[in-house]
């Protein structure tokens, strides 16, 4: 089980800053839509150059043009690439041919997918390496979360990892551990933490203790 910290709300210098705070921590580092949608593949470059030895996944939430999204978010640096899975299955598998290429990884996220278990179940079968569940910003202010959703694809995925991403905080954290998810995804948990070192450690410690109990 590995943690990621998600980078939205912040510009270049206060990624690389937060990232070198937190970076014993945590297992990949990454670069938002907000992020890249304000200053390009720069940030996935910037970020990747500054810690070359962190996975970086890039958000770019592809919904076409799969194959050429995921070179140049690969060449830019990026380890992990994210796919929608609303997406057609063709651009599924464009994105995970182009992903070989490269030596990138796919993971794909099925926020607002409606028949849940049955595009898990489809998707799952392409070659993609995660399947992820999201509750975005919107729902979260709502009152969603994304824990009843990783249920659901731990039952029907059998050859992608999976993970989770959407409001996670530390004291909904060990709910999500002991659903047993292979990617844990953190982005205000951590980032509007006051001492954002302290809680990357303390997740990083529940998730150990999960892994190794």
């Amino acid at each position: 089980m590995k943690l990621q910290l998600a980078l939205d709300l912040v510009n270049i210098p206060e990624a690389k800053e937060l990232v070198k705070e937190v970076e014993e921590h945590v297992d990949i580092v990454e670069i938002g839509t907000p992020i890249i949608n304000k200053e390009g593949h720069r940030a996935v470059k910037e970020v990747k150059e500054a810690f070359p030895n962190m996975t970086v996944l890039a958000d770019v939430k592809v919904m076409d043009a799969g194959a050429y999204e995921v070179m140049n978010a690969s060449q830019a640096g990026a380890d992990i690439v994210t796919i929608l899975g609303a997406t057609d299955d063709i651009t599924i598998k464009g994105a995970v041919e182009e992903a070989k290429k490269h030596g990138t990884q796919i993971l794909v996220d099925m926020i607002n997918v409606p028949n849940l278990e049955q595009r898990a179940k489809e998707i799952d079968a392409l070659g993609v390496d995660y399947i992820c569940v999201h509750t975005g910003y919107d729902g979260q202010a709502a009152g969603q979360n994304p824990f009843e959703q990783l249920k659901v694809i731990k039952n029907v995925v059998k050859n992608a990892k999976t993970a989770i991403a959407g409001g996670i905080k530390l004291d909904t954290l060990p709910q999500v551990v002991d659903a047993e998810p292979d990617l844990v995804i953190v982005g205000g948990g951590i980032t509007g933490a006051e001492d954002k070192k302290a809680a990357a450690a303390e997740m990083q410690k529940l998730i150990k203790e999960k892994v190794l109990a």
